[in-house]
């Protein structure tokens, strides 16, 4: 767990995000099989992506699922903010995830990460996507530097 809050207790939240064709909800045990779902199905695609770690490779549902809890707990400590990404035509499908974490970098106040389920990727929505949670992070949060690693917006 990180060891302190990345917003006031005074800032409300957001806990909700919908746009045309997705939907950002704080990721919770809720969602614990079709997250599962959709990282499994896009390992390749995560491995690219995230910090150095070895996730997701080989993770198993039950730990899929205490990620999640590990998530909402850090969610509600305000210690770092996940969201899962829904489609806006079927509400139970998890097509991606964003995450809001402290940073390692001085340079930075937090570090944000995005993606779409690998097999969406030519659909244009994981770019979509970054645009609107790069947008989102700008004018409804009081970040004032925001690293996206690994990528070029």
């Amino acid at each position: 767990m990180y060891s302190r809050p990345i917003v006031k207790d005074s800032f409300k939240v957001p806990t909700e995000l919908v746009t045309k064709n997705f939907i950002l909800r704080p990721l919770t045990i809720k969602y614990v099989d079709k997250d599962y779902e959709a990282v499994m199905k896009s390992v390749d695609h995560l491995y690219k992506l995230m910090d150095d770690s070895e996730w997701p490779k080989e993770m198993t549902l039950d730990e899929n699922l205490a990620d999640l809890g590990w998530h909402e707990v850090e969610f509600s400590l305000r210690h770092s903010f996940a969201y899962t990404v829904l489609s806006t035509k079927e509400e139970n499908d998890v097509i991606g995830c964003c995450y809001i974490y402290p940073s390692d970098n001085p340079e930075y106040e937090v570090q944000a990460y995005y993606w779409i389920r690998q097999d969406l990727l030519d659909s244009g929505l994981e770019d979509e996507l970054g645009k609107t949670f790069k947008e989102w992070l700008e004018k409804s949060w009081p970040f004032g530097k925001i690293e996206f690693p690994r990528r070029n917006i």
